[in-house]
């Protein structure tokens, strides 16, 4: 779940509000108290808040519970008997809470949500009476052959557990989605696609749930209807988050939603936020990184209008965000497909890349740099791309790319410095066989600095990629300048085979000490 992946620091202070004993239940079952002090805290949710959203008190408590479980069959493998039993009871008592809590906001329930709830409860019952029973055992081969039957209990509880949370969020996701579908106001319409977004956070699996209930569907008939222009912007962005998953991108190619795509991004009228989060769906559904988009036969119907578009809203951005988006977008779809490269020779827009580079304003992150160097190394396979490069004095800027460096130790920050180097390096490489953009490269003193990055792996942090495209690159160079390199450069460098100069750089971090 997605709350996993929050800062641990950042969840307790989220919490620390909501933490209060469960019940009194819990502690007058739980006697008597053991002093054997637990290496981890207990996770409690206080059910009398009703500051937090709703869905979001579920799914806290939903995750409070799975934890809560997964730290009982850790106990029990430690034999810490009286430990399980606490923690049966705190499962119990959490399991009653989260279910009167949802029958407390939810409307309509099901029979089978009702059958469910029921078959929870008493299962979770029987768990904690049958646990208390081992607390009371001395008798070691009694306890040992209990052991199989509280495993055996504690699947069913979680086997119960899942298909409860799983036909409660379907419930949800149902009626937001017929809130959206139903409703002509504004404001309900925002809050029910605001909360399906909340949802679409939580992982894959609930934007596959949201699929399965019609959310692609019912997201495009927003977005096809003028009355809700101002709600477009996070219309798209949750149809983004949903089309991470499969099953989403089928349901947006049967409701022709690359076309709708290609409306709004053509449509001067649309506010630029609009458009960014339109050139957000497009770089999610093209992203490199799935392996489901070949079936998008409809994108290169309308593919030039896509990238012309997208080449605009790179020209007219406002901002950082805005323009990571755009270029993202096209970075994508140059890997989709190779037309797309002598599009955008035809729309100058390498021209347009490599001026925003020089604004410090709007390609501010390395993460952007990455994008647009990912269409340059994408393009330069055009022979054309060649001239067009010398004339926007594209070389600096490569150049200038392979001293990326992250301003902190963020681990996605420092893989995107790496792309930066590796791609600026390929793109080098590529347009190196001609002999202009060499002689500029040349000029420019690139050859040391591939040089250092090739000997030096701090230089490139140590990153093997990035090795790989400067020895490349270095390799095409050295033949069109053969004395710009010192001779044990080139021994070690340059003449031996790939594999071999790559082994030796390599090493070179090895101490043998």
């Amino acid at each position: 779940m997605h709350l996993i992946q929050v800062d641990s620091v950042q969840r307790w202070m989220e919490d620390l509000k909501l933490m209060t004993d469960c019940e009194c239940m819990c502690i007058l079952q739980s006697k008597p108290i053991n002093i054997e002090k637990d290496e981890q805290n207990e996770l409690i949710l206080s059910s009398q808040s009703y500051t937090c959203d709703n869905l979001q008190l579920l799914l806290k408590r939903a995750w409070i519970i799975s934890t809560e479980l997964t730290r009982i069959a850790q106990k029990l493998d430690k034999n810490r008997w009286q430990k399980v039993h606490s923690m049966t009871v705190r499962v119990n008592c959490h399991v009653r809470s989260m279910i009167n809590e949802y029958n407390a906001f939810t409307r309509n329930s099901s029979e089978e949500m009702q059958q469910f709830e029921n078959l929870l409860i008493d299962k979770c019952s029987e768990f904690t009476a049958f646990t208390e029973r081992c607390i009371q055992t001395e008798d070691e081969q009694t306890l040992k052959s209990m052991k199989s039957c509280i495993n055996e209990m504690l699947s069913t509880v979680a086997q119960y557990f899942g298909q409860l949370i799983e036909l409660f969020l379907t419930h949800e996701a149902q009626n937001l989605l017929k809130q959206i579908e139903m409703s002509d106001s504004i404001y309900i319409t925002e809050s029910a696609i605001n909360s399906l977004f909340s949802l679409t956070q939580e992982g894959a699996h609930l934007c596959r749930i949201i699929v399965k209930e019609g959310g692609v569907v019912a997201l495009f008939k927003i977005c096809r209807k003028d009355c809700f222009r101002c709600l477009y912007p996070q219309t798209l962005r949750t149809l983004a988050s949903i089309c991470c998953v499969e099953e989403g991108m089928h349901q947006l190619e049967k409701v022709d939603g690359i076309l709708c795509l290609a409306e709004i991004l053509t449509d001067n009228t649309h506010s630029e936020a609009t458009h960014a989060e339109a050139a957000a769906v497009i770089a999610q559904i093209t992203s490199p990184q799935l392996t489901f988009t070949q079936h998008l036969s409809s994108f290169l119907e309308n593919m030039e209008e896509i990238v012309t578009a997208l080449v605009k809203l790179c020209q007219d951005a406002s901002s950082g965000e805005v323009f990571l988006l755009a270029s993202a977008a096209l970075a994508n779809i140059t890997f989709f497909d190779t037309m797309a490269c002598e599009i955008l020779l035809q729309l100058n827009a390498m021209k347009i890349l490599l001026e925003a580079c020089s604004d410090k304003h709007i390609v501010d992150t390395p993460y952007s740099r990455d994008q647009v160097v990912t269409i340059l190394a994408n393009m330069s396979v055009l022979d054309q791309c060649a001239s067009e490069i010398l004339q926007e004095n594209g070389v600096q800027l490569l150049m200038e790319m392979l001293f990326e460096r992250p301003s902190s130790g963020n681990s996605a920050e420092i893989a995107a410095c790496e792309r930066v180097q590796q791609k600026s390096a390929v793109t080098l490489a590529r347009l190196s066989r001609d002999p202009e953009v060499a002689d500029a490269a040349i000029k420019l003193s690139c050859i040391p600095r591939l040089i250092k990055l090739c000997r030096s792996p701090t230089e490139r942090n140590n990153s093997d990629s990035v090795l790989v495209a400067c020895l490349a690159a270095l390799r095409r160079l050295a033949v069109m300048n053969p004395g710009g390199l010192e001779d044990s450069d080139f021994q070690q460098l340059v003449k031996p085979r790939l594999v071999d100069s790559f082994l030796l750089c390599t090493n070179m971090e090895e101490s043998f000490v």
